[in-house]
């Protein structure tokens, strides 16, 4: 596997808006609780307590997503991965309206996490609508480069499932064609209705709802690890 810390450093801001005094205490009380640890290697012993399969998000904006993924999956253990504030203060909430005991958190760089797990622990990688660097020359920033998807591959079990989602078109072809090169991945899509109509276990976030307001089409790519 190339050694993903090549790509280590993160671009973009940390914080948005200003926590207001319920999130504070939030990011205070519920954070250190369900933060991964910042050092060591890492199972679903040590992040839950006992054995159990895993799935990791990498990037989950406000955590909708990631929190109902939780819910419907109890015997899972859930790892998010984001390094914005707020959005790890909306994945707080959920997780406490919720009353999940199921799901880690991490506020930084996902491939830290990724690269302490054990090789094929993972049964699920999403990656949702992440940032799609539009500028050519920022291309190296995106997380759908092969480097990062070494590591990815490298946790993933044989038969666990890769989920892309993009509303950006120059994201979507960038992906494909890296996708396309690699033989440890198989694209499971047999027609367009396959990536084009979001499946029933992918839940619909914020994100993906503003953009088909805003007139974007949606892209749904499942990958499984071969």
């Amino acid at each position: 596997m190339n050694d993903p810390s090549v790509i280590r450093r993160l671009y973009g801001r940390r914080q948005g808006h200003k926590l207001r005094q319920g999130q504070a205490a939030l990011v205070e009380d519920m954070l250190p609780r369900l933060s991964v640890p910042d050092t060591g290697a890492l199972d679903a012993a040590t992040l839950f307590g006992e054995d159990r399969p895993l799935q990791l998000e990498i990037g989950f904006g406000a955590g909708e997503h990631l929190a109902a993924q939780a819910a419907a999956n109890p015997d899972t253990g859930f790892i998010g991965c984001e390094p914005f504030l707020n959005g790890v203060v909306g994945a707080l909430g959920h997780i406490q309206n919720g009353d999940l005991g199921n799901v880690r958190l991490h506020m930084g760089d996902a491939l830290e996490v990724v690269e302490r797990l054990p090789d094929a622990s993972l049964s699920r990688v999403y990656l949702l609508h992440p940032d799609p660097w539009p500028k050519a020359r920022h291309a190296k920033r995106r997380m759908m480069n092969h480097r990062p998807l070494d590591a990815i591959a490298a946790k993933l079990a044989p038969g666990g499932e890769f989920r892309l989602g993009t509303d950006d078109p120059t994201y979507c072809r960038w992906s494909m064609m890296v996708m396309n090169a690699r033989r440890d991945f198989r694209w499971l899509a047999t027609g367009p209705q396959d990536f084009l109509v979001r499946p029933d276990d992918w839940p619909e976030t914020r994100y993906e709802r503003k953009a088909r307001r805003q007139g974007h089409e949606v892209w749904y790519f499942r990958y499984l690890r071969v």
